[in-house]
């Protein structure tokens, strides 16, 4: 059986399950996934869709968004820094979740302020009309007369 272009996926996938200490049954439960769909994943042999990768990787406690990159569905150059960052950070043992979240919401904030907002789906999205970083005019238009 041919396998398909996701074996670096299902690679990653297996080596993150190990370093979690979590066996293929422990994980698809966790992730609300059946046991041989998973492996077939893990094995290259199924292409998961955007939203099993989250589902796996929530219970992995890893980015979501290396796993889209990885799986095709992110443009890997382009998102790269970004889902970099995020994943390191995501990564990091000595903080914990909370501290995680608010890092992130941090590092989006000044992405934001500097015109590279990352919408849900992984496209950017335009600066903010009030935070004139598009040199254009910041001034709100109500479209009142005076």
């Amino acid at each position: 059986m041919a396998t398909l272009n996701v074996g670096n996926l299902g690679e990653y996938l297996r080596d993150q399950r190990r370093n979690a200490q979590l066996s293929l049954r422990q994980l698809a439960d966790a992730a609300g996934v059946s046991n041989p769909y998973l492996s077939q994943i893990e094995r290259g042999l199924r292409k998961p869709s955007a939203e099993v990768l989250q589902q796996v990787a929530k219970a992995l406690r890893i980015s979501a968004e290396t796993l889209y990159v990885r799986a095709g569905i992110l443009d890997a150059e382009r998102d790269r820094d970004e889902v970099e960052t995020r994943a390191v950070i995501l990564a990091d043992p000595t903080l914990t979740e909370r501290q995680k979240q608010v890092l992130l919401q941090i590092y989006e904030s000044f992405r934001k302020e500097n015109g590279f907002e990352i919408a849900d789906g992984g496209e950017e999205s335009e600066p903010s009309a009030t935070d004139g970083a598009d040199g254009s005019d910041a001034e709100p238009r109500d479209g009142t007369a005076g």
